[in-house]
């Protein structure tokens, strides 16, 4: 057995041992990322399964008298109280923020996201903000404004400020209209499929030539509710990046700012025709709200970067940001809406139903905040994924709760 196997096998046994007998795959998988192992070593992932199972053959007694022999291989990872520090952070405290969407329940995946914003303003001072995205009338559910609310001052316990993006849009659009000005934004009339094969073939979209002026009228017939203006796909708000067209990364050329919608929304009904999206109204509640610090997941890598350009176009420094690693669950749904359409098909009794996720259910079943803390804490700011099974992670949530 070479080293690395005694490494594999090491690992295996104290996850085991750990386990009643019984080591974790994923664990293992984990530990020996920590140890430098490539996520496309397929080879690697068939030695740590045969190993695995080979170790779960075994009685716990014989697991332990190996694991005496192998523990001195194992990487000692310093033991730490609580999250680890944050750079740069100013004497006044952080300001760090969560945006859910209005459009179903928070769940367990929400928590291990978006906690240790919150855990970081209780630990250095500061303001956390919850601005709920609503910029999107399509996929709004009226009720969940009141559902969001209760289950993030259940959940966080320090929210400073509640926010409607919805209720901002004249902040988004004195940005938008300063970038246009400015020569960072344009208004393009192509359709998608059209701008697709200009993107497609790094060429500029011919709107790109647009003159200011051509801009900001274009921009005023965006607003226009007569019949003079723009019907809803005809138009879109661009922002103009610096490598535009031949950008390498597609994700980042001339993305979309704005756009018509003429759905109602629940909140604002027919006040707003032209709608953010995402990167612009992010970008300028960052900005107006001094938000020093980000920590999101790494699906969000892209529409940081877009951010970040939006800031540099007014001047600003971006905020420190981390993107944390997915935890992945194989047999639990976290999704909003499939949870919604099952709850209203009547799979489920409502969002406290025990079989569901949703922190509506975890409330109700007796779990503290204080044990989604503790394993936030010993996770700690990781951009390794996780697999886990609901097996798991409620086993080790059981043990946070007892304390």
């Amino acid at each position: 057995m070479d080293k690395i196997d005694k490494k594999i096998r090491g690992y295996a046994l104290k996850n085991a041992i750990a386990h009643e007998g019984e080591a974790k795959q994923g664990s293992v998988i984990s530990a020996m990322f920590n140890e430098g192992m490539k996520k496309d070593d397929v080879k690697m992932f068939k030695i740590i399964a045969d190993i695995v199972k080979d170790v779960n053959s075994m009685p716990i007694e014989d697991q332990q008298r190996e694991f005496e022999e192998l523990q001195a291989l194992l990487s000692e990872r310093t033991e730490r109280e609580g999250l680890p520090e944050l750079p740069d952070v100013p004497k006044t405290g952080v300001v760090m923020r969560f945006r859910p969407a209005p459009s179903g329940f928070m769940h367990l995946g929400h928590i291990i996201s978006n906690l240790a914003s919150s855990l970081y303003v209780k630990k250095y001072g500061g303001k956390f903000y919850v601005i709920i995205d609503d910029t999107n009338p399509e996929e709004v559910l009226k009720e969940s404004y009141e559902n969001l609310k209760k289950d993030c001052d259940w959940i966080f316990g320090n929210v400073t400020k509640y926010l409607n993006a919805s209720d901002r849009i004249d902040l988004y659009y004195k940005y938008a209209e300063k970038m246009i000005s400015q020569g960072d934004a344009y208004v393009c009339t192509c359709s998608q499929e059209e701008f697709k094969k200009h993107a497609d073939k790094k060429e500029d979209c011919p709107c790109r030539n647009n003159s200011i002026k051509d801009n900001e009228e274009k921009w005023k017939k965006m607003l226009d509710k007569t019949k003079n203006g723009f019907n809803e796909g005809e138009a879109v708000l661009r922002f103009k990046t610096v490598n535009g067209m031949n950008d390498p990364n597609p994700a980042m050329r001339d993305f979309p700012l704005a756009r018509i919608n003429l759905k109602e929304h629940p909140l604002q009904k027919k006040k707003y025709r032209v709608w953010p999206l995402m990167n612009l109204s992010v970008a300028a509640d960052d900005i107006e709200l001094g938000m020093t610090h980000v920590i999101r997941g790494k699906d969000h890598r892209d529409n940081a970067e877009r951010q970040r350009m939006i800031f540099n176009a007014f001047g600003k420094k971006y905020p420190w940001a981390f993107f944390m690693g997915r935890m992945k669950f194989t047999d639990l749904v976290l999704s909003k809406r499939k949870i919604t359409a099952a709850i209203k098909a009547g799979e489920f009794s409502g969002a406290e139903d025990e079989k569901l996720p949703t922190v509506a259910s975890l409330r109700k079943r007796g779990y503290k905040r204080e044990a989604f803390a503790k394993l936030i804490e010993q996770r700690g700011l990781s951009e390794v994924d996780k697999v886990m099974d609901s097996k798991d992670i409620f086993k080790i949530l059981d043990e946070f709760n007892k304390v």
